[in-house]
């Protein structure tokens, strides 16, 4: 592997799979980001399930050599696969082999090796669409006559990852609407006290929320009122939404230097602990 990290080096990361790419994908992708300054070409390549496919995983490997970071169950392909790279003198790791090896000890017995098992249309996947379902839905204050059902609400000024955090959520399995403040519009009491939904309070630092919406009116060519980005409006409308926050007790979160999935992490905290205390 090259030494000199400058700008014009890049490297190349192979990423090999069996099924769909996911988990392999998203644990490259969570270390690579701790990484800055590093230029990465990633190779993919999914459903790698017999001799002749992985023939052409190793090919593009030869073309690009760089480090291989794989997802395989059978023995047979991954063995192919590791005794190409020693050839070449290519670092291979699986990424799962540490986590699957400590459950084998704890659990004092030998995994299946069955692939895509993880995405197997079970309970659990019909239980996720449903909750996309209803995401969408209840986004952006829609079916207010039913957002009352959902686990968790979450209540925000507008471009404060309402949406996106719903659908993250979601596909968590959680039944999530959301709800925009609106200067001049108030949430009816009978949704604001509703027992059953644990509510949440999404904020910004003022400045991020008004340079947000300052680009998102040039991106769509809005010819709204620029009272919308306001920097004195934005600082009403977040001082409003903090008063309501503190009404009703919800908690709070400030959004602005979280990622959608940092924010989604603490809300399931919060959701099981409500929970949890509930018992």
């Amino acid at each position: 592997m090259p030494e000199d990290t400058s700008e014009n080096v890049s490297f190349n990361l192979h990423l090999v799979s069996d099924s769909s790419g996911e988990t392999v994908t998203n644990i490259a992708r969570a270390c690579l980001v701790q990484y800055e300054n590093i230029k990465v070409v990633e190779h993919f390549w999914w459903l790698v399930r017999t001799p002749g496919q992985m023939k052409r995983v190793i090919e593009g490997i030869k073309h690009s050599p760089g480090l291989v970071v794989f997802t395989l169950l059978d023995h047979e392909i991954r063995k192919q696969l590791e005794h190409a790279c020693r050839e070449l003198h290519i670092q291979t790791i699986s990424a799962l082999d540490p986590v699957m090896q400590a459950f084998s000890r704890f659990f004092e017995r030998t995994a299946r090796s069955e692939i895509g098992k993880q995405h197997i249309l079970d309970d659990g996947y019909f239980h996720r669409i449903d909750a996309m379902h209803f995401a969408v839905q209840h986004d952006d204050g829609q079916s207010m006559q039913t957002i009352v059902e959902a686990d968790i609400i979450l209540i925000g000024v507008s471009r404060t990852s309402k949406t996106p955090t719903c659908m993250y959520l979601a596909n968590r399995g959680l039944r999530v609407g959301n709800i925009p403040l609106v200067p001049g519009i108030t949430i009816p009491e009978e949704i604001a006290s509703a027992p059953k939904p644990l509510f949440v309070g999404l904020t910004r630092d003022p400045k991020s929320l008004s340079d947000i919406r300052q680009s998102r009116l040039r991106i769509m060519n809005d010819d709204r009122t620029q009272e919308y980005a306001d920097l004195d409006k934005v600082r009403d409308e977040i001082a409003s939404s903090r008063r309501l926050f503190a009404k009703y007790g919800w908690p709070v979160i400030d959004v602005t230097r979280r990622s959608i999935e940092e924010t989604a992490a603490t809300i399931i905290q919060l959701y099981n602990q409500r929970n949890t205390s509930a018992l």
